[in-house]
């Protein structure tokens, strides 16, 4: 089972990156100040870069640390899209279908989290 959960946070983290990297060049497109799309960007992707190093993480205490630092960018990320959608850059829709993605990823990760501390 915790397999199975793992698998899925490194393939939803991937798609969710994917999606970011887009939004990215949609803001960059756009030109929307380079600052938040770079901010958004960075973070977004963070989190998959970060699930996808605990693969091979040296020790437990090291996973649990990968996934705490992917967890944290997942937050970040939920910040910034909430200013992208304050500032009007992204309608609802998109900032629904994102922050979705968003919560799943959080949710996930602290299941992984509380899971491999126990």
């Amino acid at each position: 089972m915790e397999e199975e959960r793992y698998n899925k946070i490194l393939d939803i983290s991937f798609t969710f990156g994917v999606r970011i990297v887009k939004l990215f060049q949609y803001l960059t497109d756009n030109k929307v100040n380079p600052v938040i799309p770079t901010q958004i960007l960075r973070s977004g992707t963070s989190i998959g870069a970060n699930i996808t190093e605990s693969v091979y993480a040296q020790s437990k205490k090291d996973f649990i640390t990968k996934m705490h630092i992917a967890l944290k960018e997942a937050n970040e990320t939920k910040y910034w899209l909430r200013i992208l959608h304050a500032s009007e850059y992204i309608n609802d829709k998109e900032f629904e279908s994102m922050l979705e993605d968003n919560k799943n990823i959080i949710g996930t990760l602290v299941k992984i989290i509380k899971s491999a501390k126990s």
